[in-house]
């Protein structure tokens, strides 16, 4: 097995391949930096088409082209396919990797052009569907049903699914013959950085939130939390506000008055706020898309070396404390979140431990230089 992988990491992998989306930016930490990036150090002739309004470019040798931006999620769902499939067909590659739903029907035309075709399944979507806010129960049970069936009579004539999770493989697998699970695990040099775990420059005031910021995401527990903290404790917020009225009503309560924040950040930034907590936090709601997802941002934080507040959903519980990296909550209940966080910062010795724990882990096992050998051996066999 270990030659087996051995052989593909050094293939040449000489095919043009084009990756299609209609709802991530060109810069998605999956799609570019890591399967793109990954493929086109390979020898593989990468394109991205993203429905982003921007400007053609070329960066790390990876052929950018950008569509019309669709405003209205209507428009993004009916009329940007439309335009990402025409400039699909000019580029003329050998395999096209899908990664939204709304693209389905494009890929039904692009296999009866002959090609290959990959959907990139990144969410369990007839759950994710179940906890959208714009949808009642009732009508967001049948769009999911129907989603469903839509799902199987489609993907079934595909060539391969990639899933985010090995939960989302599972369930495709029962009726697709060639499913392969490739986890959102981190870059392993991107977050880390040796400076914060020092003993003598640990911080023990600040921790961090970076993400969606929305209720399903636990904003407003969070934000509750705060005010149970001691006066001293702040959190960076960094991320956007869905929907951006939100923002207006988690200002009113009194835990704001700890919050610092950052709104949209890059990368960069990203690292600069890890260098500055001393334990990162995602206290997801307990939604049907939540509880068996793996979020990028929680490894995200182990890679950092940041221990990690986490709801105490059973699989995340089962990474966290299998790993000692951090503390499992009651998302619901804004007190075991204080109770987590107070602790961390009046047990210095223990908190750096967790984050070396968690790296360790993710040094082992949860890391993209583990993954990216499964997505190279998919379009090595294509």
């Amino acid at each position: 097995m270990r030659r087996l992988i051995k052989v593909i990491m050094l293939t040449h992998i000489n095919k043009k391949i084009c990756h299609i989306t209609s709802a991530h930016s060109r810069y998605d930490i999956r799609i570019y930096m890591k399967m793109c990036n990954t493929l086109s150090l390979h020898g593989c002739n990468v394109s991205l088409i993203v429905a982003d309004g921007l400007a053609d470019e070329i960066s790390d040798g990876i052929k950018i082209y950008g569509v019309e931006k669709k405003r209205r999620r209507i428009d993004r769902m009916l009329i940007a396919p439309k335009l990402l499939y025409k400039k699909a067909l000019n580029l003329n590659a050998h395999i096209y990797h899908l990664h939204d739903p709304e693209l389905f029907f494009i890929g039904l035309k692009l296999k009866r052009k002959g090609k290959k075709v990959i959907f990139d399944s990144h969410e369990d979507y007839p759950m994710q569907i179940l906890s959208k806010p714009y949808f009642n129960g009732h009508i967001a049970k049948i769009i999911s049903n129907v989603y469903k069936i839509v799902e199987k009579i489609v993907l079934v004539k595909f060539d391969v699914i990639i899933t985010a999770t090995p939960y989302i493989k599972e369930k495709i697998s029962e009726w697709h013959h060639c499913v392969i699970d490739i986890n959102n695990y981190p870059l392993l040099s991107e977050f880390h950085n040796n400076k914060y775990v020092l003993e003598n420059d640990y911080k023990k005031d600040t921790i961090c939130y970076i993400g969606g910021i929305s209720l399903i995401r636990g904003i407003k527990e969070i934000i509750i939390a705060m005010e149970h903290c001691s006066y001293n404790i702040r959190l960076i917020l960094a991320g956007e506000f869905s929907p951006l009225s939100l923002k207006n009503e988690i200002i009113k309560y009194e835990g704001w008055k700890k919050i610092d924040e950052m709104g949209f950040i890059n990368r960069k930034k990203i690292l600069e706020i890890f260098n500055q907590a001393f334990a990162g936090i995602i206290t997801y709601m307990p939604l049907p898309n939540h509880i068996n997802a793996q979020p990028n941002k929680l490894f995200e934080y182990m890679s950092a070396e940041l221990p990690v507040i986490a709801s105490n959903f059973p699989l995340w519980k089962e990474i966290i404390e299998k790993n000692q990296c951090g503390i499992c909550v009651d998302p619901c209940k804004p007190e075991e979140i204080a109770s987590a966080i107070e602790w961390l910062a009046s047990n210095k010795e223990k908190a750096i431990e967790m984050g070396k724990n968690g790296r360790r882990a993710v040094l082992e096992k949860y890391n993209w230089d583990i993954e990216k050998k499964k997505l190279l051996s998919v379009y090595t066999t294509l």
